[in-house]
């Protein structure tokens, strides 16, 4: 857990601090889930474009392969662009 959100949590009981843990990873694998849900959709979506046989053809496997590489790059560096401006604002007292 990030140390910030950590740190503003020592004036809570504990018990209570167990419980926003507890939220927190909720939200964290929510958040996963939705994003890898949404990789699927879109890159099927984008490449597959018809169901001739069980498995995809060389043209469809490219396409998903670069589509997740993209999607994943975008997500890291989204990812790493909102650390540096949560960095760098000031924390609310």
């Amino acid at each position: 857990m990030d140390r910030s959100i950590a740190g503003d949590m020592t004036n809570i009981p504990e018990e209570d601090q167990q419980r926003m843990t507890k939220m927190i990873e909720q939200f964290q694998i929510r958040d996963s889930l939705r994003m890898y849900n949404s990789l699927v959709e879109r890159c099927f979506d984008h490449c597959v474009d018809s169901f001739r046989r069980k498995s995809l053809d060389k043209q469809e496997e490219t396409c998903v392969q670069r589509c997740a590489e993209k999607f994943l790059k975008h997500s890291m560096r989204v990812s790493m662009r909102f650390a540096e401006l949560n960095q760098g604002s000031p924390t609310p007292d």
